[in-house]
């Protein structure tokens, strides 16, 4: 039977570990704290903010909050970026993306603080972790890739030397991944698929884990996949399911892969979790390097 892999309750453990690193940061005056920058009203985008700030008041990391008009100019957007990179009350911080129509969001990111990037998503991060295929590195991490490699981890999932198919190369998961992935401490081997990859079907059958990241709703079927495959799936689709009326959230993997795999991440439960969990480490760790 397949191993399920429980993003929530690893997501849990490392919450207890990092409140108790908070503890000993504010015992030695150092009060760790989470930035948000929200433009705008969307749903998704204010329930995921909540979230975070959710999150920080569970492991005692203290909320800072920015929230803009969806109206907002760039040099508006900028300004709030700027007072962040000065407040010596933030650790670190993330823009909630999408940014307005017309925003140069890859602008914006650029004027974030490299040390104050809580999403590890800045270009100079990003270039460090190019640079660092061996040794430790001090630069934030991008956070759901960083979530998947902690979450095999957890479950023993050896990746050394294994065949990793990756699907999608979107920069959040896609295109970083395999920067983590084929680091000397992991050791996998990556297969980066997209919409021009020819045969992408017979790369996963090869595959000893696929991580599916498309956002294409039950893409991963069983004949795509070589038995004892460990699936990841950080796809997210809304779908309607007529029988209940409503949208459900649906990953990139078919549940029916589930019985032929020897472990997978369910979605949601999965990877989400540890996404926001890594965004806390980040800022966690941030705060120890003050130290």
């Amino acid at each position: 039977m397949a191993v399920r892999i429980d993003g929530r309750a690893v997501s849990a453990e490392i919450k207890k570990d990092l409140a108790t690193r908070v503890e000993t940061l504010k015992a030695r005056g150092i009060e760790p704290g989470l930035g948000t920058i929200l433009v705008g009203s969307d749903p998704g985008s204010v329930k995921y903010v909540a979230g975070k700030h959710a999150d920080c008041a569970e492991i005692g990391v203290n909320s800072i909050k920015r929230e803009l008009p969806e109206d907002a100019t760039f040099e508006q957007i900028a300004e709030t970026v700027r007072e962040l990179n000065a407040d010596p009350t933030c650790t670190g911080y993330i823009v909630q993306l999408p940014l307005p129509k017309g925003v140069d969001e890859n602008a914006i990111i650029d004027l974030i603080d490299p040390r104050k990037d809580a999403d590890g998503m800045h270009p100079y991060n990003l270039g460090e972790l190019v640079l660092h295929a061996k040794g430790d590195i001090t630069t934030p991490l991008p956070c759901t890739p960083r979530g998947v490699i902690e979450l095999l981890r957890a479950y023993d999932v050896d990746l050394n030397g294994k065949e990793v198919c990756v699907l999608g190369r979107g920069i959040t998961i896609g295109r970083t991944i395999g920067l983590l992935l084929t680091r000397k401490s992991v050791n996998a081997t990556v297969t980066l698929c997209h919409t021009g990859t020819k045969d992408v079907r017979d790369h996963m059958r090869r595959a000893d884990v696929i991580v599916a990241a498309m956002g294409s709703a039950g893409f991963v079927k069983p004949d795509d996949i070589k038995e004892g495959a460990v699936l990841v799936d950080v796809g997210v689709s809304r779908v309607f399911d007529e029988e209940a009326g409503r949208y459900r959230v649906k990953g990139d993997v078919d549940k029916a892969c589930y019985e032929k795999a020897s472990a997978y991440t369910p979605n949601p439960g999965g990877v989400g979790p540890m996404t926001r969990a890594m965004l806390l480490q980040n800022v966690v760790e941030m705060a120890e390097r003050r130290a």
